[in-house]
Parts: C-alpha cells; sequence; structure tokens
C-alpha cells in the first residue's frame, strides 16, 4: 500500500453460529470493497475462526487482504456460539492501523460509496458514526432475519446523534475507542464499548447514507432459530452480567410477552418508514417464530447468567 490507511475495516465471519461456515459471504463481501467509489487509503482486516475452509484460496486471490484465522480463540465452543464473534472484532481492531476503524460482517455487502461516505462523515466530532442496514435477498425467511436483526436500521434512519449505532457498520474514531480501551480488554462487545462512550460523553450517530446490504445466502429455518436462541442469550446474559439472580429472574419473569413486544416495535418501525410493508406482512409468521427463539434465549440468559 504506498499510502497510510485513512480508515481501517474489519471484516468478522460471522456466519458460523450454528453451522459450519465457508467463504462464500466473505467473497462476496470483499469483491465489494473492490468496486468502492473514490476510497481513501484503506487496509482490510478479515477475522475468523482458523478452522474456516477456503481462507487460504482467498488469501490468494486477495492478496492486499490481511487475513487473521485465528486457531485457538478463549470464546470459541464446540456447540453454537456467538462470544467469538466479539473476541475476532477486538483481535481485529487491536491489529488495524487507521485513525478510523469500521466494522462490518462476511453477511454484509456495502455500498459502492460506503468508504469514502464513512470517512466524511467523521469530519464531524463523533466518536462512531453508523448506517443503515437493508436487506438484499427477497425471501421470506431473509426478510425475518432481517427485520429481527437490523429492523431499527432501514432507511430512512434518522442522521445526526444515536442512542444506538449497529457493530455490523459502524466506524469509530480511534482515539475514542483508545479512551475506553477498558471496556474491551480481550473481546468487542457493542453494548459494553457504546455504554463506555456514553458514559464519557462521547456521541455516537448514524448516517442514511451509509449503506450495508445484509447478503444472507442459503439460509435454512432449523440453523436461524438455533441462531436467534444463541444470539438471544448472549445478549441477555451481557445484560446482567454482575446482577444478583433476584433481578435475573425478574428480567426471565417478563420474557413471555417479549415476542409480541419485538414483533409490535418491528411493525411500528417499518409502518414508520413507509418502505417494506409487504415484505414485513408475508415474513410476519417466520418474524413471529425468530422472535419466539430469540426471547427462549434471553430467559435463558437471565435464568443462568451465562452465554
Amino acid at each position: 500500500m504506498s499510502a497510510a490507511p485513512a480508515l481501517s475495516v474489519v471484516i468478522t465471519v460471522v456466519s458460523d453460529t450454528s453451522e459450519a461456515a465457508d467463504t462464500q459471504h466473505l467473497e462476496q463481501c470483499l469483491e465489494a470493497f473492490q468496486h468502492q467509489a473514490d476510497p481513501p487509503p484503506m487496509e482490510l482486516l478479515v477475522t475468523c475462526n482458523g478452522r474456516l475452509p477456503g481462507v487460504e484460496q482467498l488469501r490468494r486471490s486477495y492478496p492486499d487482504v490481511n487475513f487473521i484465522a485465528v486457531d485457538k480463540l478463549r470464546t470459541a465452543r464446540s456447540g453454537p456460539s456467538r462470544e467469538h464473534h466479539d473476541e475476532l472484532r477486538g483481535i481485529g481492531i487491536r491489529a488495524s492501523h487507521a485513525p478510523l476503524i469500521a466494522l462490518i460482517e462476511d453477511v454484509g455487502v456495502p455500498d459502492p460509496h460506503w468508504a469514502a461516505r464513512l470517512v466524511s462523515e467523521h469530519a464531524a466530532s463523533y466518536a462512531a458514526v453508523g448506517g443503515a442496514m437493508e436487506n438484499g435477498i427477497d425471501r421470506a425467511l431473509n426478510w425475518a432475519v432481517y427485520f429481527g436483526d437490523f429492523g431499527r436500521y432501514q432507511n430512512p434512519v434518522p442522521r445526526g446523534p444515536s442512542a444506538f449505532v449497529s457493530d455490523a457498520n459502524v466506524c469509530y474514531k480511534r482515539a475514542a475507542l483508545e479512551r475506553v480501551a477498558d471496556a474491551w480488554p480481550e473481546s468487542y462487545n457493542e453494548a459494553r464499548v457504546h455504554g463506555a462512550l456514553a458514559a464519557r460523553g462521547e456521541v455516537l450517530a448514524l448516517s442514511p447514507e451509509v449503506v450495508v446490504r445484509q447478503n444472507r445466502l442459503n439460509l435454512r429455518l432449523g440453523p436461524v432459530l438455533t441462531e436467534r436462541y444463541v444470539w438471544g442469550r448472549s445478549f441477555a446474559a451481557t445484560r446482567v452480567s454482575g446482577l444478583p439472580a433476584a433481578k435475573r429472574c425478574v428480567f426471565a419473569a417478563l420474557t413471555p410477552v417479549l415476542p409480541f413486544v419485538l414483533f409490535l416495535r418491528q411493525a411500528k418501525k417499518v409502518l414508520a418508514s413507509g418502505r417494506n410493508r409487504g415484505a414485513f406482512v408475508r415474513s410476519a409468521p417466520l418474524t413471529m417464530l425468530l422472535n419466539v427463539a430469540w426471547s427462549w434465549g434471553e430467559f435463558a440468559g437471565y435464568a443462568t447468567g451465562r452465554p
């Protein structure tokens, strides 16, 4: 690379939560970075489990990409797992060099202007800038996963300060991350990092022009249900970390109504956006089913306090 990078992009393989991953998602993500319009000097870092097949072939196809395949992840489990994704993100952040550090997932395909717009948005004093998420595959199950994962980020997202941004489409000032280094000593976790930034008075922001498309291939209902359970349990365990058992039980007792609360939130966002209404109606039964799986995961996370 002839110039020092202005932007580091950490691409984390997350398609291995509930079944073995391959590189088909990663390849379409990397290909999208070959077609960025007026990109800044940029480094790409891919972080993945060392057992991911096909990495060596991608190394040859994309020689300018830094592939970090980790054989012994501290948080990796023999069964379905999500925590190792946070560990991989932390590894990627620590290996990066640019003053701006962006996070994206292998199942995400960035808009052609994504990199340039992130750098432009960071001319403001925001600690982090996140963007919009769109669904790239018109299947009912893809829409259900999308509404569960990223419904709150469908365009039009409001431009400017926001209480939340997604770790699937976000860019941080390195200096801001370093000021909250205690929040990610071994792994990056969105909730902990954003909470630490907010506690310092740092500002997160959203931009409707920073767009990533969720392009999940060959989705199957069984693995997706397992994924929802695993991610819901992980979310809950992080949320109640350090709380006494009595308070965890209160959260657990409220989970039977959670599928309906989630569905109403999702419907409200779709109605407010004026977009994707037909897709929401078509996928509604699946969306509700995935909400049940997520809520069951939250119950287990609150009850046990463990991911």
